[in-house]
């Protein structure tokens, strides 16, 4: 299961040049600021682990509540970023980012294997998709199965970290995260179509993703 009933969630490329630097700057110094925001309750960055699965990066943070991801202490961290920040996300490309509401979170545990996908969505059909997710965590070497509905007027919010920058993309309405122990139980799920039959709506982006890095807890000085 996830570690909170909310989710900041962020697709990413990075520029070929600032490479090493994100690396650098990601895990030494923006993932333990984040994590150190009170309510945030671990971080964990995935790599695309096939040429199809764009943006080539995915950051998952959890976080206690939905009022922590619309909080003054993590508005003010977006506000006043550190110079590393500044610069590298200025480097960053075709970014998704989506504060979210978590609908379902079910298994028993982190797997080093991810598969999201991101989808459009009514009210309506979420009963639906809930079921669905849940079946999929049933799965063989599945470990968790989760279901987030996407805060539209909170993702979309321009803060100093991101004001001027062209790389933003339109948040998703929905997304879905199975986790599994490898990456071969992820590609069995063929989830589009009973998506669909959910009433879930396209296009559906599709991202098979290795775990990098894991960062829980912990305090920060910057």
């Amino acid at each position: 299961m996830l570690a909170g009933e909310a989710v900041v969630a962020i697709w990413n490329d990075i520029a070929p040049e600032t490479r090493d630097q994100f690396y650098d700057w990601h895990i030494n110094e923006h993932m333990p600021e984040r994590v150190g925001i009170p309510g945030f309750r671990r971080g964990r960055r995935f790599i695309a682990m096939d040429a199809g699965t764009q943006p080539e990066f995915f950051t998952l943070y959890e976080l206690d509540t939905m009022e922590v991801a619309k909080g003054v202490d993590y508005a003010n961290r977006l506000n006043d970023p550190t110079p590393a920040t500044a610069h590298v996300t200025a480097q960053f490309r075709n970014t998704f980012r989506a504060l979210s509401r978590v609908l379902v979170s079910h298994g028993p545990g982190a797997g080093g294997a991810m598969l999201t996908i991101r989808f459009g969505c009514d009210a309506q059909h979420i009963p639906g998709l809930r079921a669905l997710v849940r079946a999929a965590g049933q799965a063989a070497r599945v470990t968790g199965a989760h279901f987030c509905q996407g805060d539209a007027a909170a993702s979309s919010v321009r803060t100093t970290e991101t004001r001027g920058r062209t790389d933003i993309q339109t948040p998703p309405d929905c997304f879905i995260m199975i986790e599994a122990t490898d990456a071969a139980a992820l590609e069995q799920l063929m989830l589009d179509r009973a998506m669909t039959g959910a009433g879930a709506t396209g296009p559906f982006e599709r991202g098979l993703y290795r775990l990098e890095y894991t960062r829980t807890k912990t305090g920060f000085a910057p």
